[in-house]
């Protein structure tokens, strides 16, 4: 008895056909979804590009006025009071998105970010994006791929 319970529990049961209009609705959400998050992505990454150059420019000035304009003991507190200032941004960034102030948390903030202006502008219904996704039974059969292609599904869901 308990051998046939654990094989009927294993082999798969035949559950409702999906709505062939809401698979197609569906996949073209999904295609508008993966359009948008290629371009937040990429809206993102170019706004890391400018930091990394904004502080490669102030490290060279720093540079620059340390061994050339003036000396070292006029340019460490200013050294001590902009590094304290990156620490209390660091910290700020903290306490509002309860996110590491890591270069992986700030990446993740500002995609989330511009993810969610560009599918207002694009009047994306995450919504009913995420209910038909919920109602797949692709989706919800191969759940641990689905929070690997799509990690940020947490916060579409507090929209």
């Amino acid at each position: 008895m308990q051998v046939a319970k654990t094989i009927q529990a294993l082999l798969p049961v035949p559950g409702p056909k999906p709505n062939e209009a809401e698979r197609k609705e569906l996949e073209e959400m999904e295609k508008e979804k993966v359009a948008i998050d290629n371009r937040a992505d990429k809206m993102v990454r170019r706004e890391l590009w400018g930091g990394l150059g904004f502080l490669m420019v102030q490290t060279l000035a720093f540079m620059r006025l340390t061994f050339w304009e003036l000396n070292w003991d006029v340019m460490e507190p200013i050294c001590f009071y902009v590094t304290s200032m990156y620490f209390m941004a660091g910290y700020t960034f903290f306490l509002r998105t309860s996110k590491e102030p890591c270069f992986e948390g700030f990446y993740q903030s500002r995609f989330s970010t511009k993810q969610k202006r560009l599918m207002k502008l694009h009047n994306f219904d995450i919504a009913r994006y995420n209910q038909l996704r919920d109602a797949s039974p692709l989706a919800s059969s191969s759940e641990l791929n689905s929070n690997i292609v799509h990690p940020l599904n947490q916060f579409h869901r507090n929209i």
